[in-house]
């Protein structure tokens, strides 16, 4: 398998850091709530403000694209954990205080607790996927806001460079099976090793998740960093599998890639994202898209804590927004259509008994060899043969041209015995011949 790597996307060479001077010099609006104190990792915070006319709120066009703010009036994510398998969700000022539950590192490079960013050029990717699931913006209602303000979240740290300790099949089976320990109701995986199949490790440690009832999302890749059709994990059966699109929902020709198991659709081009140093940046890729996609898939746990992983995606493929042109979903590009939340969220959806992007266990039972105790060797029981004849007495050679005893025997005697009569035959047919001529000329008178 190829090593997995980060599905990063195209960042900005220019941050929004004139969007945040005009938000200091903007006056507060007459709705905008009351400020309210930041909560402390240990506390539970407060309801989630949104003011949608500060620059950097106005900038998260998902937010009223994908009806993401309709969805609030319901749910805000509150009692639903959303897993972050990446490179550790750093700690920007604010962003993240009382969202980060727990954490762990699996790289084996990391610190303890995954908050560590891992990596060198890619070390801010964890973070800035965090902040699109769930980040808690500003007290006042401003900065950036993930699409679940409310969910918990788990830092689980990997490492993508070849520095890392652990090979990187073992991490994620690793970072899989802690993340279903530690409570995570929707694991995030914005990663690929751009092959189709994947190590037999991640069999159990998928199959695990699923078990325990926990929603899987996956990005889809990006042609833009090299990912013309879908890979691994975006391939085993049950993930919820994002494809991108930009901001008008036409599928991204570089934020994105296709394949038949993408489900679902969602933003992939002019993203924000909050590095771990608080700075807030422009990127692209299906890597956004999936955490969107995460984030709704907490809302709907929230808002529908009796429902099964397989329900919660159900809800959230039958409610998508159909895309003008496609007449037949699943599409390679957009799945089932584009991410609605609001409809994820309120709308009657018939429940379903079983996963519809698949089945892992079936798969495995159909083409995994199935481990098997070697056959028994089986008893011989010797076969008693009787004894052979003895063969005849050898004869002393003879001459070619003499008749030995078997010529004579059954050449010479059975030709006599049958020429004799037959020469006796013919004499007597033609004595009687002679008489019957004679007298014929007795008989004729002379002339």
């Amino acid at each position: 398998m190829r090593p997995m790597r980060l599905l990063r996307g195209i960042v900005a060479t220019a941050t929004v850091a004139a969007s945040l001077a005009l938000l200091a010099a903007a006056p507060a609006s007459a709705a905008t709530p009351e400020p309210a104190p930041v909560a402390t990792p240990d506390a539970t915070p407060p309801p989630v403000a949104d003011d949608p006319k500060d620059p950097i709120r106005a900038s998260e066009y998902w937010l009223d694209g994908a009806r993401i703010r309709e969805a609030w009036r319901t749910t805000r994510g509150k009692g639903s954990t959303i897993a972050i398998i990446d490179t550790g969700i750093g700690r920007p000022p604010g962003a993240f205080d009382g969202a980060v539950a727990d954490g762990t590192d699996v790289s084996g490079s990391g610190t303890p607790d995954g908050r560590t960013p891992l990596g060198t050029k890619d070390k801010n990717h964890g973070t800035w996927v965090a902040s699109l699931a769930g980040a808690r913006g500003a007290a006042d209602g401003t900065g950036m806001i993930g699409v679940a303000p409310e969910a918990k979240l788990l830092s689980i740290s990997i490492g993508f460079e070849a520095a890392a300790v652990v090979p990187f099949t073992e991490q994620i089976a690793k970072a899989m099976r802690w993340a279903v320990d530690h409570g995570a109701d929707v694991i995030n995986l914005s990663l690929t090793t751009n092959t189709l199949d994947w190590d037999e490790s991640w069999d159990d440690a998928f199959l695990y998740a699923f078990e325990h009832d926990v929603v899987v999302v996956v990005a889809a890749g990006n042609r833009g960093s090299g990912t013309s059709i879908v890979g691994a994990p975006a391939t085993i059966p049950g993930v919820l599998t994002v494809g991108g699109v930009d901001q008008h929902g036409d599928a991204s020709v570089e934020a994105s890639t296709q394949g038949i198991t993408i489900g679902i659709s969602a933003p992939s081009e002019g993203l924000l994202g909050v590095s771990a140093d608080g700075t807030v940046v422009t990127w692209d890729g299906t890597s956004g898209a999936a955490p969107i996609v995460a984030g709704v898939a907490a809302l709907v746990r929230s808002a529908h804590p009796d429902l099964d992983a397989a329900n919660v995606i159900n809800r959230i493929i039958r409610t998508a927004t159909a895309v003008p042109g496609v007449k037949r979903v699943p599409d390679p590009l957009y799945g089932y259509g584009l991410l609605n939340a609001a409809a994820a969220v309120t709308a009657d959806v018939p429940k379903v008994s079983a996963n519809p992007m698949g089945d892992l266990e079936e798969w495995i039972r159909l083409y995994r060899r199935a481990e098997s105790d070697p056959a028994p060797e089986p008893t011989v029981t010797p076969i008693a043969v009787p004894p052979l004849p003895a063969a005849d007495a050898p004869t002393k050679p003879g001459s070619p041209l003499l008749p030995s005893a078997e010529s004579l025997r059954y050449g010479t005697l059975p030709l006599l015995a049958l020429t004799v009569p037959g020469i006796l035959v013919a004499l007597g047919v033609t004595a009687a011949a002679r008489r019957i001529r004679s007298a014929r000329d007795r008989r004729t008178p002379s002339p």
